[in-house]
């Protein structure tokens, strides 16, 4: 999302909120203020609930973001399906009552709602301002002809209809799930994401900033303006600066494009994300009347059909995963300190790019992703005019699809992290000749708009009688498993560079390991070799699980990391997500699929990565040492060292290195209880040492918070792990036990997970089982200072206490 400049001025009062976002208007160009606070809310059809007079004092008082399908509870019978995450959907309603003093009158007044899912309809005092079916899409409207001032009231009025389900492949959340923002403008204003940054020329050397502005005047009369723009760095230092002039004609725009020059420009990249700062500033009649900022990252980058991915001139492997929206406990609703979290999590496994499976992403997840160092792959649709579900979007396909595209495009072009526009995942079209017509129409409409960025389409059937592949329109041959065929896409396509837009669909469960490793189980099983499924709903995090259709994490990563040609990849997926609990149905409710669990835990796999995609010294030995007397279990070891010694019990088991073709090491050992140990070595020395004990019985509680202090804004989050341990402070692999938190101190538990795909405990509560030995609490700050401290408690267990403070 664009960012652009925030200036407070909030009033309140008891009857209700007063927003003085101009009072000083002579002095104030642009105010946008976020306009979640003190919101009323009812689950729940309601006759004339768009009318000002409606009386809602009986409805439950909220601040979005808000999803309500996450505070309800699973069942099978839930129309969402458990492939949608086994939640309730329904039809709500959300008011806000609102005064405005009289010293706006003479300015614009505008809402913007970043996604509201989905089917929603927004009103201003009784005034319809329209409809959004996408639930996924951010949009504006404008008030101000509607609005009152002084001391008379103002409601508005959102309705949103998820009642027709299934309409989602996973959890799509109900409700307005992402920010709303009030945005106040003089007549003469920056249009709505109204500035466009290209970089025509970069070099280590200079960087040429191309900018287009679109001014718009809502004066009444024509207006001349001139148009300053300047450009700082990360310090803060102007870079330069252009003033142009132009007269905009009244109910109308005029389009300013300018030029900048940057030398020696501090590049963006995945390791050193800079970003300069464009401030675009309109004057008129020699006062400044709007302000408005936008981020600029200069890098230069081409996907080259031998050569890959090149970043600034040098190759770069993209490492990248697919995730869904949801944020595991807390839902759909955005909460940035917790898709930050998320980021923090994949950065540390050495991730640098991410795939904003299937839809737009809401614009937080932009922001972090610019100034954390990643490469997007921004993504439309999941279907066209043929549907994958009953209610999907292909219903609004015809009337909405070109609007929606146009609007992702317009939003998001700015980023420095978006690197590819995906126009569509496993389109059903790929494989009829509509396919070639909608891919040229949506293809036209981003290039219309950006043609700074390849396109791709996300193919399950990446042949080149693929109609969107036929179409000629993708700059990038998208390709969705079939790993497989990879080394002869060259031959196959002639002309095309490529990229694995979605790769592996590896399953695990955290903590729970199948006998022998060796042998890779596909489930749903396709022969009978592979026997049944696992009747405690469990897959093994050996590396060694995954479907039909995908692989193991080792089997992909060998032929990406081997082929030069191959841009990267896109694991699906990095995180557990709410929905899609292949290769189970219910009790199954969540994935199986990431990386990482919905509670952010690492499973095995984690630790994989990290041995391949970082520098930092690593050892991670599994799986953990409490099995019976006689068990033969193979203990595995990702290390990026030379070699790994493994010591049961101070016994030397032998030293092994990996190989191209073993990118782990295993040893087959009898299991004895006591210590595994293993001892990482480079160079001949000592590099790494780690322990894997045989756990005693559930003793004790342990608790960590990922941040100690968090700000009192009401959104900061501080995750607290919650660990059952012995009374040696070893793990207990398979505890289970029910924790009980108490709260004290001006906060809220905002969510509890365990991250277990079948528990079907409520995520809005004060309580949790253990899941192999973990669970988490996230703690959610109010908008008061103070120490706030969470109590754990559990029967026969030694209770734990954590404090956080809010500044």
């Amino acid at each position: 999302m664009i960012a652009m400049k925030i200036t407070l001025t909030l009033c309140l009062s008891t009857a209700a909120i007063l927003l003085c976002s101009a009072v000083h208007a002579a002095t104030k160009a642009r105010d946008r203020v976020n306009f979640g606070n003190d919101w009323k809310f009812n689950l729940g059809e309601t006759a004339r609930a768009q009318d000002p007079s409606f009386d809602d004092s009986g409805w439950r008082n909220l601040n979005l973001p808000h999803d309500w399908s996450i505070e309800g509870e699973f069942s099978k019978n839930n129309p969402a399906t458990p492939e949608g995450g086994a939640l309730p959907g329904g039809i709500a309603w959300y008011r806000k009552t609102f005064l405005l003093p009289e010293t706006e009158k003479s300015l614009l007044v505008f809402v913007d709602f970043d996604g509201v899912y989905r089917n929603s309809e927004v009103w201003i005092n009784g005034h319809s301002l329209g409809v959004r079916p996408n639930g996924y899409i951010s949009f504006r409207y404008e008030l101000t002809p509607y609005l009152n001032y002084g001391n008379q009231k103002n409601v508005i009025a959102v309705r949103v209809d998820n009642s027709k389900q299934p309409n989602s492949r996973w959890y799509s959340g109900s409700g307005i799930y992402r920010n709303v923002w009030l945005v106040t403008t003089n007549k003469v204003f920056v249009d709505h994401w109204g500035t466009f940054t290209t970089t025509p020329e970069v070099s280590q050397e200079k960087a040429k900033i191309h900018i287009v502005t679109r001014v718009r005047n809502k004066s009444g009369s024509s207006q001349p303006i001139t148009l300053n723009t300047f450009l700082s760095n990360k310090e803060g230092k102007e870079e330069g600066r252009v003033s142009s002039r132009t007269t905009v004609s009244t109910e109308s725009f005029a389009e300013v494009t300018q030029e900048l020059t940057v030398d020696k420009p501090d590049l963006w990249s995945v390791d050193t994300p800079n970003l300069y700062k464009a401030v675009s500033q309109v004057v008129c009649e020699g006062k400044i009347c709007d302000e408005y900022q936008t981020a600029v990252g200069l890098r230069y980058f081409a996907f080259d059909r031998e050569k890959g991915f090149l970043l600034n001139g040098r190759p770069l492997k993209i490492k990248g995963v697919c995730n869904h929206h949801d944020l595991g406990c807390m839902g759909a609703a955005i909460n940035t300190r917790a898709l930050e979290r998320q980021l923090e999590i994949m950065k540390a496994m050495g991730v640098n790019g991410i795939r904003t499976s299937h839809n737009p992403s809401a614009p937080e997840l932009l922001d972090l992703c610019d100034g954390m160092g990643f490469i997007v792959m921004d993504e439309a649709f999941d279907m066209w005019k043929k549907p994958k579900n009953k209610f999907d979007y292909h219903l609004d396909w015809d009337q909405w699809h070109k609007r929606d595209l146009e609007d992702q495009v317009l939003r998001d072009r700015n980023h420095p992290s978006v690197f590819i526009w995906s126009i569509g995942n496993e389109i059903p079209e790929q494989g009829s000749s509509g396919g070639i017509e909608i891919a040229r129409e949506l293809a036209a409409i981003v290039r219309s708009l950006d043609k700074t960025r390849p396109i791709t389409s996300a193919c399950d059937d990446p042949r080149p009688s693929n109609n969107i592949i036929k179409s000629g329109v993708l700059d990038l041959i998208g390709f969705n498993y079939h790993q497989n065929d990879y080394p002869d896409s060259l031959k196959r396509f002639s002309e095309k560079a490529f990229i694995a837009s979605e790769t592996t669909s590896a399953i695990a469960s955290r903590g729970h390991y199948d006998l022998p490793s060796d042998v890779i189980r596909r489930w749903p099983p396709d022969n009978k070799k592979q026997g049944k499924m696992n009747d405690d709903f469990t897959c093994s995090a050996y590396d060694n699980c995954s479907v039909p259709w995908g692989s193991t994490h080792e089997e992909t990563w060998k032929i990406i990391k081997k082929y030069d040609f191959l841009a990267g990849m896109f694991i699906w997926t990095g995180f557990d997500y709410l929905g899609e609990p292949t290769p189970y149905k219910w009790p199954a409710r969540s994935s199986y699929f990431g990386i990482v669990d919905l509670c952010g835990f690492p499973k095995d796999a984690y630790y994989f990565y990290q041995s391949e995609w970082t520098g930092e010294p690593v050892l991670h030995v599994f799986p953990h040492w409490n099995w019976r007397q006689g068990d033969i279990v193979d203990v595995w070891a990702y290390s990026n060292a030379e070699e790994v010694e493994l010591f049961l019990n101070g016994k030397s088991l032998g030293a092994k290195q990996k190989s191209a073709d073993e990118m782990h090491l295993m040893w087959r050992v009898p299991f004895a209880p006591g210590i595994l140990k293993g001892l990482a070595r480079s160079l001949g020395k000592e590099t790494l040492t780690t322990e894997v004990k045989t756990a005693g019985k559930p003793a004790r509680i342990v608790l960590s918070a990922d941040r100690n202090v968090i700000r009192a804004d009401g959104s900061d989050l501080s995750f607290v792990t919650v660990k059952i341990v012995d009374r040696d402070d070893n793990l207990v692999p398979d505890a289970d036990n029910l924790v009980k938190f108490n709260l004290a101190g001006q906060a809220i538990i905002a969510g509890v997970d365990n991250g277990s795909p079948i528990s079907h405990e409520p995520f809005k509560a004060s309580y949790r089982k253990a899941f192999n030995g973990m669970c988490l609490a996230v703690i959610q700050s109010k908008e008061k200072v103070g120490k706030i401290e969470l109590t754990a408690v559990s029967e026969g267990l030694q209770p734990a206490r954590v404090v956080i403070e809010a500044k």
